[in-house]
């Protein structure tokens, strides 16, 4: 037996030390393709095209610039899209923005490091983009309007209503929460301090995760590979994981229940982000008019199951 026990302690460390060698020759040979190798694009099936013909341009806001896209009527009623971390309001909203259009302003700002918008160095909360997308609508004129914000955006609607309740004709939040990260918290802080640090040196590793599942799901159609891969690739890495940390940090349990506007949640049922439990915290406190559930959904489904959303959105902004 002791014989056994020793060629086991044995094969054991050298079990690890191979395993070691072979993750660090692996490690190495993956820096240095990433700092000498060739640039490796995906290969693009068919004609390729953008899924939205709708320009942009920019507004100053201080002394900051933010883009953004406007459809429909000047004279329709203005709706906000306010969009969540990582994508930016071209890529959540562009199957929603046609729809909405037929019956209102609609009004998409590209948040700060997001999009075409201003990289701003330093670290950002929630309430920055809320007050950011304040000025955005002063600098157009609105004075009131309609607001729809999901996941990240629907944080930093919670805020802009809260504060301006006044400017807020409608509120409806989607994919958010008032405490969205409400376990694990220092894991998840851990890997988002180790994910920045994998995409200060590439950035494609987590982009190829995400680019693949959205195009083999079919949320993005083949068609349009090539533009949301560019849009993808379109991050700071460091600027991007502090937008991440602002919905880490964010907390509007204390007071997200004293918001005065009618309100509308709409909870994906299957939410792999943000936790659904979550969700309906959010609409247990908020006491909205009307809660909304998309059955089975993900938190991709402001793409996948864009006519629900739309649905929803234009039933309750226009029941007067």
């Amino acid at each position: 037996p002791l014989y056994l026990s020793a060629n086991r302690s044995n094969l054991y460390a050298s079990t690890v030390r191979f395993m070691r060698r072979l993750l660090g020759a692996v490690g190495l040979g993956w820096v240095l393709w990433r700092l000498f190798g060739p640039e490796v694009e995906p290969e693009f099936e068919g004609v390729q095209e953008r899924p939205l013909s709708i320009p942009g341009r920019t507004v100053l806001v201080g002394e900051r610039e933010f883009f953004i896209r406007e459809a429909g009527s000047e004279s329709a009623p203005p709706l906000v899209l306010m969009h969540g971390w990582g994508f930016d309001g071209e890529m959540t909203y562009y199957k929603m923005i046609p729809a909405l259009a037929e019956h209102f302003r609609v009004v998409v700002p590209d948040h700060r490091n997001h999009g075409k918008s201003d990289r701003i160095r330093g670290p950002v909360d929630v309430a920055d983009l809320a007050l950011e997308t304040i000025g955005v609508l002063d600098a157009l004129g609105c004075e009131r309007f309609d607001v729809f914000g999901y996941s990240l955006g629907g944080m930093a609607a919670q805020v802009l209503a809260y504060r301006h309740p006044e400017r807020v004709r409608r509120l409806v939040l989607a994919g958010t929460a008032a405490y969205p990260v409400d376990r694990l918290r220092i894991p998840t802080r851990v890997v988002f301090w180790i994910s920045r640090a994998v995409a200060r040196l590439s950035k494609k590793e987590v982009v190829i995760l995400t680019y693949r599942y959205l195009l083999r799901s079919g949320i993005v159609d083949a068609k349009h590979a090539r533009w949301f891969w560019a849009a993808m690739l379109n991050r700071d890495p460091t600027l991007y994981y502090e937008s991440g940390k602002a919905a880490w940090r964010f907390d509007s349990r204390a007071w997200v229940g004293q918001i005065d506007v009618p309100t509308m949640v709409i909870i994906p049922t299957n939410d792999q982000i943000v936790a659904t439990r979550t969700q309906y915290e959010l609409a247990d406190l908020i006491d909205p008019e009307r809660v909304v559930e998309i059955p089975g959904a993900g938190h991709e489904s402001v793409m996948s199951r864009s006519e629900e959303y739309v649905a929803a959105i234009e039933s309750f902004l226009r029941d007067d």
